[in-house]
């Protein structure tokens, strides 16, 4: 008995093969890649106490996902920090007032500040959770930090130590 393949099957199965095909590729982004939000603020909008900041400050994703930091308030940028992202990776550096959007596909810790403000503690980290997420954390950690960076990433150290789970490429349910 002969057998018939209809060419929807095809279309169907081809497609399906191509799929299976890039799971797993470095590379290949996800089909259900996310864009994430980092504002540059003079003020933070629920601390009034606290200025010149990005808000969330920590922002955990998964590979393959967009941050978009969103020049909110004028005045600040998005840079990263020499020392402070994975090794082979590239980083970024924004102009004073201009979005900056970053696809990061590497799992591991992307330091960054704001250039005219770091030193006042207007600094960040981003996480891109999944297997060898937290590689360059002594390297990070290592990283000379002046003025009221050093507390701020004092207390950001705290915060991802309290952090589960960051080397799954997904977030738990």
């Amino acid at each position: 008995m002969p057998l018939t393949i209809r060419r929807r099957e095809l279309l169907l199965g081809a497609g399906a093969a191509a799929g299976l095909a890039t799971v797993g590729m470095p590379g290949i982004a996800r089909a259900e890649a996310a864009s994430h939000t980092v504002q540059m603020l003079n003020v933070h909008p629920e601390n009034k106490r606290l200025r010149q900041v990005f808000f969330p400050r920590i922002q955990v994703i998964s590979p393959g996902d967009t941050v978009v930091f969103e020049a909110t308030d004028r005045g600040h940028n998005s840079a990263v920090i020499d020392g402070m992202i994975p090794e082979g990776t590239e980083g970024w550096d924004g102009k004073i007032g201009d979005e900056v959007s970053v696809t990061l596909d590497q799992p591991g810790l992307y330091g960054y500040k704001c250039t005219p403000h770091a030193s006042v503690g207007m600094v960040g980290l981003v996480i891109v959770r999944g297997e060898g997420a937290l590689d360059n954390l002594e390297a990070a950690q290592d990283v000379r930090q002046r003025g009221k960076a050093k507390s701020a990433w004092e207390e950001i150290w705290e915060e991802v130590a309290a952090m589960e789970d960051l080397t799954s490429e997904e977030p738990a349910a």
